[in-house]
C-alpha cells in the first residue's frame, strides 16, 4: 500500500518545484494531478470509499474544486475557501460518525486548539483591515472555525474506541499540517509575506491531505 503512494508524492514533489521557480502551467497541471492520485488511492484501499471513506472521497474532491480556484489566472478567493470549508465539513462528518465522549482530553484540546485559532485570526483580521478587505473577515472567521473543528475531531479519534491508535495518530498529524498549510497562506497573503511562502504552503497541504487520507485507509482498508 505504502509503494502506491509514491506516485503521488512524485506529483507533490515535482508541483513544489513548480511553485518555487514560478512555473504557472506546471503547476495548474501537477496541483490538482496530485489530488486526483490521492483520490485513486483513497477509493482502491477502501473497497470503493465503503464506510467513512466516502465522506473523505467528498473532501478531497472538494479540496481539488478550491485548489482550481485559487490557482485560476484572475483567483476566486470566496469561492476557494467555501470548496475548501465544505471539505473540512466533509472530513468532520467522516471524523464524527458518532457522538464524540466529552473527556478530558477532548476539552483540554479544544481550549487549546480555540486560543490557537484565536489569536491566528486575531492576526489575519488586522491583516484584513490594513489590505481595505474587510469584507474577508466574516468569511475567514467561519473558515478559521470549521477548520479548528476539523482538527479537533482527527485529534479526539485518538480516544474514540472504534479507532485504531496508529491510524488516529496518523490522521492527526495530517489535519494538523492541513491547518499549518492553510495558517501560511493566510499569513502570507494577508499578515506579512513569508520567504518562500506559497512553498512551504503546498508542502504543508500536500503532506498533510496525504498523511490524513492514509490515516483514513490505515482505519477503513
Amino acid at each position: 500500500m505504502i509503494m502506491m503512494l509514491a506516485p503521488i508524492f512524485l506529483s507533490a514533489i515535482l508541483d513544489w518545484y513548480a511553485v518555487y521557480k514560478g512555473w504557472r502551467k506546471l503547476e495548474y497541471i501537477l496541483k490538482p494531478l496530485t489530488i486526483v492520485l490521492l483520490f485513486i488511492f483513497l477509493f482502491v484501499n477502501t473497497n470503493s470509499l465503503s464506510g467513512i471513506a466516502i465522506w473523505f472521497g467528498i473532501g478531497i474532491i472538494l479540496s481539488m474544486a478550491g485548489d482550481i480556484f485559487l490557482m485560476l489566472p484572475k483567483e476566486q478567493f470566496i469561492a476557494g475557501l467555501v470548496a475548501f470549508l465544505l471539505a473540512h465539513i466533509a472530513y468532520i462528518i467522516g471524523f464524527n460518525q458518532s457522538i464524540p465522549a466529552f473527556n478530558l482530553p477532548a476539552l483540554v484540546w479544544a481550549v487549546l486548539l480555540g486560543i490557537i485559532a484565536a489569536q491566528l485570526y486575531k492576526q489575519i483580521a488586522a491583516g484584513l483591515v490594513k489590505q481595505g478587505k474587510e469584507s474577508l473577515q466574516k468569511p475567514v472567521l467561519a473558515y478559521t472555525a470549521v477548520i479548528a473543528i476539523m482538527l479537533l475531531s482527527a485529534l479526539i479519534t485518538l480516544s474514540r474506541p472504534e479507532w485504531n491508535t496508529q491510524a488516529a495518530i496518523t490522521v492527526s498529524i495530517g489535519a494538523a499540517l492541513f491547518m499549518l498549510s492553510d495558517a501560511i497562506l493566510a499569513w502570507n497573503k494577508f499578515v506579512k509575506p513569508i520567504k518562500n511562502g506559497r512553498v512551504m504552503n503546498m508542502a504543508a497541504y500536500h503532506l498533510g491531505q496525504i498523511i490524513l487520507i492514509y490515516g483514513v485507509v490505515m482505519q477503513v482498508g
